[in-house]
């Protein structure tokens, strides 16, 4: 017998940017009200929640006093008050991801340990308090140097390729993490709800800007060997169920030349390589997520056509009020889906929205989402 519809909980998020934007749409069809915490009044959120608090959810008794008459607490940005979220689980609340999994993704260095702790493949690491220390590690040179906490969109994270750049290493805790010689990055978005079902969502391919080390372009559906695929989302409900995360994980790995797959590092909420889904699966990513943390069934992952995401990012130098060059072009294209996420002001490589390009044809759909690159333009005035 199927069970009765009742009404729903009221679900707090602490954070107020476009991941949580893009869930409150999703919660919106199945009447599920939410109430965002963020320090900024006009975050992308504001007027799309049910209610918006302006405070700090890095605050213990500013996020106490929010979650108070929350039923479920969930997050779109890591950077929050454990504590307290740890003490409201103590209380009652259900908070997802589970503190202790925000607690471990965090710290990049703890992550590297749970990797290895739990047989799970990663590239070679040590973990070091400051600059001095690399001295003591420079068998691990070329590698990356990661800071363990605070890093995010590719910030707190840089290249060592040499003695001749140890002048810049990063001064605070960090990973040294060897070079590791891949072919392709690989991401897997995974789901888990509280009765531990779990779904991944179709492997998608990315392909980076350089200078900004963000995401440019995400493909789907993955064109590495059928093999490796497997290996990939393998590993991903590996580290999903190891963890034991209640909501969706993004998994971001590298794929060597060898066709083996290494675990790089991981999201606890929705996340830059399951925005596509919105358009192209039969069950999005912020639909998923809701789905999860409600323990309800999780919906139907299936492709329903290729895809291409673009991210629109901000023109190298330019700031100021934001302007979308070109829209009107790519409005004319069609299976092009745009979506702004309600920044006010743009500034070099700041995260204004995406386009998702979709075609029965994933060349087709590669060639459009360049098109797409060329034409929209996303600058300041």
């Amino acid at each position: 017998m199927s069970k009765s519809w009742s009404q729903q909980p009221v679900i707090g998020i602490l954070g107020g940017g476009q991941l949580g934007r893009m869930f409150i749409e999703e919660a919106a069809r199945y009447d599920v009200k939410i109430d965002v915490l963020d320090p900024q009044p006009l975050a992308s959120c504001a007027h799309l929640a049910h209610a918006f608090t302006v405070g700090d959810f890095k605050d213990y008794h500013t996020v106490m006093a929010w979650g108070e008459d929350k039923d479920i607490i969930t997050i779109e940005i890591e950077n929050v008050n454990l504590e307290a979220l740890k003490a409201l689980e103590n209380k009652g609340k259900k908070v997802y991801p589970q503190p202790h999994v925000l607690e471990l993704i965090k710290d990049k260095g703890a992550q590297k340990q749970f990797y290895a702790q739990h047989q799970i493949p990663t590239a070679p690491f040590v973990l070091i308090d400051n600059a001095q220390a690399i001295q003591e590690h420079l068998e691990y040179l070329p590698c990356m140097q990661k800071l363990r906490t605070g890093g995010y969109d590719g910030k707190g994270v840089q290249p060592l390729r040499g003695a001749a750049d140890l002048s810049a290493a990063f001064n605070a805790p960090s990973v040294l993490e060897s070079w590791v010689d891949f072919e392709s990055e690989i991401a897997v978005m995974v789901a888990r709800n509280a009765d531990g079902q779990m779904k991944t969502f179709p492997a998608v391919d990315m392909e980076f800007n350089p200078e900004a080390n963000l995401v440019e372009f995400l493909f789907t559906p993955s064109e590495r060997p059928q093999a490796v695929i497997s290996k990939a989302e393998t590993l991903a409900i590996e580290v999903a169920e190891k963890m034991g995360i209640v909501g969706v994980l993004a998994v971001e790995m590298f794929v060597l030349r060898d066709g083996s797959v290494l675990v790089n590092e991981v999201a606890p909420r929705p996340h830059n390589s399951g925005h596509h889904t919105i358009e192209c699966c039969y069950t999005s990513q912020y639909e998923q997520h809701l789905r999860a943390i409600m323990n309800w069934p999780l919906g139907d992952t299936s492709l329903i056509q290729p895809a291409v995401m673009v991210n629109l990012l901000g023109e190298k130098g330019s700031q100021g009020q934001v302007v979308y060059d070109g829209m009107q072009d790519v409005l004319q294209m069609p299976g092009v889906y745009v979506h702004l996420y309600g920044k006010k002001t743009t500034s070099s490589f700041r995260k204004m929205g995406h386009v998702t390009v979709m075609h029965s044809s994933l060349s087709t759909a590669k060639e459009m989402a360049r098109e797409v690159m060329q034409k929209l333009k996303v600058v300041g005035e």
